[in-house]
């Protein structure tokens, strides 16, 4: 049985999160990007490999090196889910802040 794979679960691990931070400032090869880990190379492999199998990297090729890059359209994904969270967080915020703002208008009197 084939695993498939989505961006939730790549963003679920921190190492990976790590990953996708490093790797939108700039292209990496996969022995620099080691450097950053205190894990080993391999391990650091399979985080790219879960990354590329959900879409969120790109690793292309270049002689014997091979180059990592994010394709961060996947990470609309997320944002749409959370937008969903994030209304509704805005609207009880602004109700709290509508609440306080009376209470204070009543000790104020």
């Amino acid at each position: 049985m084939e695993l498939r794979r989505d961006v939730f679960q790549a963003i679920a691990d921190p190492n990976r999160r790590e990953i996708i931070d490093l790797l939108v400032k700039q292209t990496m090869n996969l022995n620099a990007l080691a450097g950053h880990f205190d894990i080993s190379r391999p391990a650091v492999s399979k985080h790219i490999k879960i990354l590329t199998e959900c879409g969120l990297v790109v690793v292309n090729q270049n002689g014997r090196e091979r180059y990592c890059s994010v394709d961060a359209k996947k990470l609309e994904e997320v944002d749409q889910w959370l937008s969903n969270y994030r209304k509704f967080w805005n609207h009880k915020l602004d109700a709290l802040g509508d609440f306080l703002d009376r209470q204070n208008d009543l000790d104020l009197k």
